[in-house]
């Protein structure tokens, strides 16, 4: 009975890692990104940017916490590559694309969590689900308004502020 219970517990302490090492590469895309939109001069895009890179680093802590709890060691692995040089447009279709498969993966996990019998975990994931789902409603706008207007729509953001002041994330901030 023990070893069941072990084993169980493994399966959701790697999906929770596997989600903090999504976690740990969104924060570096984003916030190379962030340093992009500023270099640009797109303050209210780069400051939200850095704000859901707060988020990111927020949930990243969230599944290093749980994987303690549960008696693993938090990993510090990123999955993936940071793309750098990337233009505005280009920046929100990928951050859209992501946000999207993420929400799918922890999708699974939630069911994941649920089989092995940790609602725990199932609530954890569901409730950043919520604010990964915003982050990419967001995305997509910011898209939908650059495909639609161009060069009109960047044009009224460059040169305003990037100071974000409070650094509580995108989603707590609203």
């Amino acid at each position: 009975m023990a070893a069941v219970k072990k084993e169980k517990k493994s399966k959701v302490i790697d999906a929770l890692n596997k989600a903090r090492s999504m976690e740990l590469h969104a924060i570096h895309q984003y916030m190379n990104q962030h340093y992009s939109l500023d270099d640009k001069d797109y303050g209210t895009l780069a400051s939200n940017m850095k704000l859901i890179a707060v988020d990111e680093m927020r949930h990243a802590e969230n599944f290093a916490e749980r994987v303690k709890t549960l008696g693993g060691e938090p990993t510090v692995q990123r999955d993936g590559v940071v793309k750098t040089g990337q233009d505005v447009l280009a920046i929100y279709e990928a951050d859209a694309s992501q946000e999207g498969a993420t929400i799918e993966t922890y999708s699974q996990f939630v069911k994941l969590c649920h089989d092995q019998g940790d609602n725990i975990s199932a609530r954890l994931f569901e409730s950043i689900i919520d604010e990964e789902q915003a982050h990419m409603c967001y995305y997509e706008n910011i898209a939908g308004h650059i495909k639609t207007l161009g060069a009109t729509y960047l044009a009224n953001i460059a040169g305003t502020p990037s100071d974000t002041g409070s650094t509580k994330g995108f989603v707590t901030n609203n």
